[in-house]
This record gives C-alpha cells, sequence and structure tokens, in this order.
C-alpha cells in the first residue's frame, strides 16, 4: 500500500464510528470472526482498546490484520483502523488502484 492509498484510506476513516471495543477479554477467534465479518461488509472499520486491555494498541492492531489478512492503516493512541478488500464484490466500495 502506497503513502497516497494510506492517506486516502485516513481521510475516509475520519468520519466513522468506532464498531469494536476491545476490553479485558483482549483478542478471541469470536472477536477476529465478527472484525472479518465487517469488514467484509464495510471493508473499513475503525476499533477501539479499552484501558483494562491487556495488550498494547499496536499490538492488537497488529495480531487481529495478521489473523484476518487485514492491514493496519493507522494506530492513534486507542484507536485502530483497519482495511481489507471485501470477499464479496457488491460490498466492494473502495477502489485503491486509482490512487498511485
Amino acid at each position: 500500500m502506497t503513502s497516497k492509498q494510506r492517506a486516502y484510506l485516513k481521510s475516509l476513516a475520519v468520519n466513522l464510528d468506532t464498531i469494536f471495543q476491545i476490553g479485558k477479554g483482549g483478542i478471541t477467534d469470536e472477536l477476529c470472526n465478527q472484525v472479518l465479518n465487517a469488514l467484509n461488509a464495510r471493508e473499513l472499520i475503525k476499533l477501539k482498546v479499552l484501558e483494562n486491555s491487556p495488550m498494547a494498541t499496536k499490538d492488537v492492531a497488529n495480531a487481529i490484520a495478521e489473523s484476518i489478512g487485514a492491514t493496519v492503516v493507522q494506530v492513534i493512541g486507542t484507536k485502530i483502523v483497519l482495511f481489507r478488500v471485501s470477499d464479496k464484490e457488491n460490498n466492494r466500495k473502495i477502489e485503491l488502484n486509482k490512487i498511485k
């Protein structure tokens, strides 16, 4: 992913609401499946890591992204932005190929 593509995704993520919170339960298979389903529906999502989480925010972002094949777009404070091209063609809305 190029820096321009990442900047484009960051600009799209500004207006997104946080749809997942990761707390003391940490990262579970169920959480990863829910995040994957959300990414298939939206392609770009925002998560928040709560203070009682056993892992640091960057570690959480990398672990989730690695387990579901997503890309970490941004980590700021306790917020994470993830991107993954949807498996369903009719849900694909973000085209990064046009941005070089």
